[in-house]
């Protein structure tokens, strides 16, 4: 009786996988059985589209069951043998988003399955885009996790913090991170080995992700994005080995404009439409001390040495830091000296000079603004090279959350044109420990400070920690670069004279030298 039973229901099974099968395409993609078996919780998309066993890019699958890829889907292919060994049915096509069941290959048509969608690649409205700086709302994560979208740790692989910093910086720089957010802003008719096309697409990718409301793991993997840089500045930036954040900005901020200008002009891209201002300089050069008179009065007159004046684009300002007492205070103690921001800016009124030395002679330089952009980089030089090793000036630069005027630093001639010059702080990228020289392990780290305009809180976010700050905490850090975003709710008065402007802006600082 057992033996007839068993025997009837086998028969029974295959009838209905032969009955499965002979049903119409379209019926078995809207009634797949095995939607039941993804396993949303081990899937990520982050890292490199190649496949597990080929190591080929090409025609790449992933497994919605171990989140492993796979190439192909046709017999004999590594997806289709992953299918049979391990019973894994349900995958999705990494290039053109659609999802099959193998062995039977088949295509999925399921709603439930967008959510896998979004999350290899997240696409935005404009609504969205439009509410995101005013949006405090928590959102819950597939593994429980709450964030706030754009408030995400992004994973250190080896030794690319000095990456992670500028990229969470620069995802809340509005103008950047909106134009990046719609991928058609910047897909073009360029080639697929572009390799600066390639570093914008890249940089899309991962600030779509970091801004994702929909993630489920509460995190990023830059793999992608480090390895598009890797390729891109043919291996000055790496993963593996410490860098530094400011030459790492500097380069990629160029890269992107280089990238998304093409036949246009630099200050149109989106790149410096944001970030690019203009300075004028003053310029004169000085023989060298060790020389005669009468050959210094001659070298004098010559045009070499006459005062020259031009006008320059920039993209972040270098402010110098005085240099740090040497011996020990009254108590025997080695005290961290401070100086306000206001004094280091002083740099910039027009007055101060300050010179660049070389083996043969020496520059005076003084320069004043002539355009404030939206967002302006501050850079405070805290590295310097002798003979032997690269020192660090741990001065901590006292700076307010809001309300910097940058007014004063302005031309007479440009002021009535900047209607709006007080700036507020929106990122402080911080460097903590010791430079790195050659042959000794890199001690220093960076984490960044980040302001969420729409809770208005500020986050420390060091790799994938990420945490809460009070905005007193944040000055008593080593900033080594800030950005500031302009106030456009304070129209402001500037001075109308250039004393006035030295006057406010603070005392000048006795000459630095390089």
């Amino acid at each position: 009786m057992n033996g007839n039973t068993t025997e009837s229901s086998s028969k029974k099974l295959k009838t209905e996988i032969v009955t499965q099968r002979s049903q119409p395409e379209d019926i078995r993609s809207k009634n797949c059985p095995y939607l039941d078996t993804i396993d949303r919780s081990v899937l990520d998309f982050d890292f490199e589209k190649l496949c597990s066993v080929s190591l080929s890019h090409l025609n790449c699958y992933a497994c919605l069951v171990c989140g492993k890829y796979f190439q192909g889907r046709g017999q004999k292919s590594y997806a289709y043998t992953h299918s049979v060994q391990d019973s894994h049915h349900v995958f999705l096509n990494l290039e053109t988003k659609k999802f099959y069941c193998l062995p039977d290959n088949y295509q999925i048509l399921d709603q439930s399955l967008e959510d896998i969608t979004f999350m290899l690649n997240p696409a935005y409205k404009v609504e969205h885009i439009e509410n995101l700086d005013v949006s405090s709302k928590l959102v819950r994560a597939y593994d429980g996790s709450m964030y706030l979208p754009g408030v995400v740790g992004i994973n250190n692989i080896k030794a690319n913090d000095y990456c992670n910093v500028i990229l969470q910086a620069l995802s809340h720089v509005g103008p950047l991170r909106n134009f990046f957010l719609r991928e058609e802003n910047y897909v073009s008719h360029r080639s697929a080995g572009d390799k600066l096309h390639l570093l914008v697409t890249r940089f899309g990718e991962l600030l779509r992700k970091l801004w994702n409301p929909r993630h489920f793991k509460a995190h990023v993997s830059p793999h992608e994005m480090l390895q598009a840089v890797v390729l891109a500045s043919e291996k000055k930036f790496q993963i593996t080995k410490q860098g530094d954040c400011v030459d790492f900005i500097s380069w990629f901020l160029n890269a992107l404009q280089r990238s998304l200008a093409s036949k246009k002009k630099s200050s149109s891209t989106v790149v410096g439409k944001t970030f690019r201002g203009s300075m004028r300089v003053w310029s004169r050069k000085i023989p060298a001390a060790d020389i005669k008179e009468e050959e210094r009065k001659k070298l004098l007159e010559e045009e070499e040495f006459q005062e020259k004046v031009v006008d320059m684009p920039f993209l972040y300002l270098t402010c110098d830091l005085p240099a740090p007492p040497l011996f020990p205070d009254d108590q025997r103690e080695n005290i961290i000296p401070q100086v306000p921001i206001y004094q280091l800016l002083n740099k910039f009124n027009g007055l101060q000079e300050k010179e660049y030395k070389t083996y043969k002679d020496s520059t005076f330089r003084r320069f004043i603004l002539t355009k404030l952009p939206p967002f302006i980089i501050l850079y405070f030089k805290r590295f310097t090279k002798n003979t032997f090793i690269l020192e660090k000036n741990n001065t901590i630069v006292n700076f307010p959350v809001k309300g910097i005027d940058f007014g004063e630093l302005l031309a007479p001639e440009v002021r009535s044109k900047h209607k709006h010059t007080v700036y507020d702080l929106v990122a402080n990228i911080v460097h903590e420990g010791e430079p790195s020289n050659k042959g000794s392990a890199n001690k220093g780290t960076y984490k960044a400070h980040i302001l969420h305009k729409g809770s208005g809180k500020w986050f420390e976010l060091q790799d994938l920690h990420v945490s809460d700050i009070l905005p007193q905490m944040i000055t008593l850090s080593e900033s080594y670069l800030q950005i500031y975003e302009v106030n456009k709710s304070i129209v402001s008065a500037p001075p109308t004279s250039p004393e006035e402007a030295s006057n406010t802006i603070g005392p000048i600082l006795p000459q630095a030298q390089r």
